[in-house]
């Protein structure tokens, strides 16, 4: 039977039977006035819906219109759109049903798609490490190597390759970590793996690359000068693709770029496994986490090796002459100075108040304390080093001086052999290797924090005078910047640097009292050796102490009177002879000043500031004040004969003169024409003899004279002597 279609409202019509005719339905006629049920209308409209009740209207409209219609006709139709509704029913279920199980496999094979991506993109992550350790291990050890081997080898070689090792050795102990679980990029556990893994080596690998990133720039400046050398370049590049032929490297950047391009492309790696894994996947949230590290791995990186830009600019001492700093003078230049001056002024006149970071204060006065303590103890240092080079110089064993029959001199000479020979010419090595060198590279390093502390003054003068202001142009948020990364830098650096050098110095004075310990060891088993040949040995321990003790006062003394004999000596005063000319000036100096204010020069005096004079030794001057202009008792105002001037007050003494009498002769001298008769109880009457007086003139010691025997006289120069004769 054929399902009856469901008829348009728009064309449903009933069929009306002709004319006359006699066909009834079985239950008779219907008269055109028969009332409709309104329950079966009711139940209709619920089962239908607005639709059918607006359908059923319609129809109704139409039944009424025409008088003839049979009931048969009417529930024939009503038969068919309730048949027709639950096949349609039936038809809108199984399409539904179909369009789920379609959605679930588009979500299946969306599912799968995402894990193959997500294993592709492991599998790249894993597969480019190990290239990229491989070509980093190629470029290390057989290219280095090679080059290393070319005469002469190039300049500058190793620090291409600096930090580079430490790269290698992260990026090694990656996949190592990832290779101990023996899984395969697919397994989904390997994905935790390989989070963990990344996560542990973060700090290494922050270490590792910031330190090489940091160092880059000098890898483009050396191998620039390679390539200026043609010869050269081309040697090392046949090095390159003999020792790499799969790859086309022409240069040896081709292969220390590979870090830097490498730490900028983990995140983009991590951040496309998370794309392609299910936020349901249990490593998600630690995938999260290790794509978020790697980021802030590349701004830690980044910021570092802007910080140590900022500092390789600043930390260098630059040695200008005048004419290049006068070069250097440009418009700029001067405002920016004038600038600091004012503000500077502001500060001390208290016009306007100055930036106080109390952290940094603090640093920085730990830094000038650290700084004087180590280079007083290299002064220390070099001073010991020196008394002890020069009692190295002084080999008295090596002269033969007549002791024979006497034991202990000669045991003193062997002991002395010994030190000089053996002990202490170690101990000077190992002074020098172990204490004077690190204070000296310790000294050097102070320079860098010394020049960045001095430029953060300046920085900060500039950034007082634009910080009040809102809006800042592009030179004055650079000025900004400056200031702030040389701050950050030094609050993050100076700690360390502090820290570390007082380490160095403590190590270094327990260094100084180990090898002191060591000397007294030596010397020691050096005197046990010769106990029993020396003239004290038989004391016990109590009395050779206070033996030993007693003597070295004893010498204390001794040594401390001849030097206050010496010094004494060296201070007293003295005169030298006078020209015509320095007596004409003697004269009037005098009869100016007076002779109290009289001074001599002892030395030559050469001026280094204004108004300063220029004096010979042996100069008379006349001293109108002991200090100059500003006070300072160091320097006198002088009135040299009409030139008046500053001259130091340690090359002055006071100028004494000489007696006009000449002292008395130590030779008799008796009158003239007087005779005297030498008369001996030993020997026979002899002729008189005729005594004559004879004549002196004053002559003074041009230099130092040390007298050879008992006929000579020992004199100092400036000494007066009068000798006998005629002028």
């Amino acid at each position: 039977m054929e399902v009856p279609r469901r008829p348009q409202p728009a064309s449903f019509t009933l069929p009306l039977p002709k004319a006359g005719s006699s066909v009834l339905s079985p239950l008779g006629a219907v008269q055109t006035g028969s009332k409709k049920d309104p329950m079966k209308e009711k139940l209709q409209e619920q089962k239908h819906g607005t639709t059918l009740k607006d359908h059923f209207g319609e129809e109704i409209f139409s039944a009424e219109r025409e008088p003839n219609v049979s009931v048969d006709s009417k529930l024939c139709s009503q038969d068919s759109f309730s048949e027709d509704s639950s096949i349609s029913e039936e038809r809108l279920a199984q399409e539904a049903e179909e369009a789920r199980r379609k959605s679930e496999e588009e979500e299946a094979a969306a599912k799968e798609r995402a894990a193959q991506r997500q294993s592709l993109a492991i599998e790249e992550l894993v597969q480019s490490e190990r290239n990229y350790l491989r070509l980093l291990q190629v470029s290390t050890v057989t290219i280095r190597s090679s080059l290393q081997k070319l005469q002469p080898p190039p300049a500058n070689l190793d620090s291409m390759f600096l930090f580079i090792e430490d790269v290698i050795d992260v990026s090694s102990r990656f996949l190592s970590l990832l290779d101990q679980k023996q899984m395969q990029s697919g397994d989904p556990v390997f994905l935790t793996t390989l989070c963990n893994s990344f996560l542990s080596l973060s700090s290494d690998i922050e270490a590792a690359y910031k330190e090489y990133l940091a160092n880059y720039n000098n890898v483009t400046v050396v191998e620039n000068t390679y390539k200026q050398k043609e010869a050269l370049w081309t040697e090392i590049v046949k090095i390159i693709k003999a020792s790499a032929p799969d790859v086309n490297a022409t240069s040896l950047s081709f292969f220390l770029v590979m870090p830097v391009q490498r730490i900028a492309r983990y995140p983009l790696l991590l951040q496309t496994i998370q794309k392609h894994t299910d936020r349901t996947h249990p490593a998600y949230e630690l995938l999260e986490e290790t794509a978020h590290v790697s980021i802030a791995l590349n701004c830690h990186i980044n910021e570092y090796k802007r910080f140590r830009e900022v500092a390789d600019k600043y930390k260098k001492t630059e040695t200008l002459t005048i004419k290049d700093k006068i070069n250097r003078l440009n418009t700029h230049s001067i405002a920016k100075k004038t600038a600091r001056l004012s503000q500077q002024i502001k500060h001390e006149t208290g016009m306007a108040s100055k930036l106080v970071d109390e952290e940094f204060d603090a640093l920085e006065d730990f830094f000038y304390v650290l700084e004087h303590g180590i280079l007083e103890l290299l002064e220390n240092v070099e001073t010991y080093l020196d008394h002890l080079h020069e009692f190295l110089e002084c080999k008295t064993e090596e002269f033969d001086l007549d002791m024979d029959g006497e034991k202990a001199p000669i045991c003193y000479k062997e002991i002395t052999t010994a030190l000089r020979q053996w002990i202490l010419p170690t101990f000077e090595k190992r002074m020098r290797t172990l204490i004077h060198r690190p204070l000296c590279a310790l000294r050097d390093l102070l320079v860098g924090p010394r020049n960045l502390i001095k430029k953060r003054v300046d920085k900060l003068l500039d950034y007082e005078v634009i910080e009040a202001k809102s809006n800042l142009s592009y030179d004055e948020q650079a000025v900004a910047n400056t200031y702030r990364t040389i701050n950050t830098l030094l609050l993050n650096e100076l700690p360390q640097f502090n820290g570390l050098a007082l380490q160095m110095i403590w190590s270094m004075l327990g260094t100084f009292s180990c090898l002191h310990k060591d000397l007294a060891s030596d010397m020691e088993q050096l005197f046990q050796s010769f106990a029993q040949q020396l003239p004290h040995s038989s004391l016990d321990s109590g009395a050779f102490w206070k033996w030993a003790e007693s003597a070295a006062l004893e010498g204390a003394r001794s040594l401390e009177t001849l030097c206050r004999s010496v010094q004494d000596t060296l201070n007293a005063p003295f005169v030298q002879p006078l020209s015509p000319s320095s007596q004409r000036r003697l004269k009037q100096l005098t009869d100016k000043h007076g002779s109290e204010k009289i001074y001599q020069v002892v030395g030559a005096v050469v001026g280094s500031r204004d108004l300063d004079l220029n004096l010979a030794k042996g100069e008379l001057v006349a001293i109108i004040s002991e200090a100059d202009s500003r006070g300072d008792k160091k320097r006198w105002l002088v009135d040299a004969g009409g030139r008046r001037g500053y001259v130091p007050s340690s090359k002055l003494i006071h100028y004494h003169q000489p007696t006009e009498d000449p002292p008395p002769t130590p030779h008799l001298a008796l009158p003239e024409a007087v005779t005297g008769v030498r008369r001996h109880s030993y020997t026979p009457e002899s002729k008189p003899l005729t005594v004559m007086s004879q004549s002196f003139f004053q002559v003074v010691a041009a230099y130092d004279f040390t007298a050879r025997g008992s006929h000579e006289v020992s004199v100092r120069a400036g000494e007066q002597v009068h000798r006998p004769g005629t002028p």
